[in-house]
């Protein structure tokens, strides 16, 4: 599935969660609200789907399903998200649930990415947050917003676009401050 969305006056700002398995952190809400995000992305593994109604309060919504979302839905597995000022494609994002392995991409997630011609990977599913580059992709993982798992820290991104820069971090849920590891 495809989606353009526009620059609006001159910057995007989109709020990234995944992992949500159903029961969002309380503050979740409130954090993801100060970021003023154009469109929320939620990477899959959403569980009770009233958790993208939710979400939607804040600002639209596009989801992919995650590994425990099932097929009953019309929530697909891929989007690509095309940012765009005007006419012009400034950057295409793949959006998926599944696409590394450690702290590499997998092969099939470079294939679509390329087939797309995204030079941006956001996937879900390890609730490991990380920011990187593998063949020359960036790779972006919000972390979880859901239930801890081992000793993972609560976290969603954010990807702050303007014509000329792009910014990615992450936000911890717990503290409400940016997340350095």
């Amino acid at each position: 599935m495809h989606e353009e969305v526009a620059l609006q006056e001159g910057e995007l700002r989109l709020v990234v969660v995944a992992d949500t398995h159903s029961k969002p952190h309380p503050r979740a809400h409130e954090l993801i609200t100060r970021e003023r995000p154009h469109r929320v992305l939620h990477a899959g593994d959403i569980g009770d789907f009233s958790v993208l109604d939710h979400l939607a309060t804040i600002a639209p919504v596009s989801a992919v399903r995650g590994n425990i979302d099932g097929h009953g839905n019309d929530i697909p597995d891929v989007r690509v998200i095309d940012v765009r000022d005007g006419e012009a494609s400034l950057w295409k994002l793949l959006l998926l649930h599944i696409a590394v392995n450690g702290p590499k991409l997998r092969a099939d997630a470079v294939r679509m990415a390329a087939s797309e011609d995204a030079s941006v990977v956001v996937c879900g599913h390890s609730h490991v947050p990380f920011l990187g580059r593998d063949r020359g992709l960036v790779m972006f993982n919000p972390g979880s917003i859901g239930p801890r798992r081992f000793q993972l820290p609560i976290l969603f991104g954010v990807i702050h676009i303007q014509r000329d820069r792009v910014e990615m971090r992450h936000i911890d849920c717990e503290t409400g401050n940016v997340w350095r590891p």
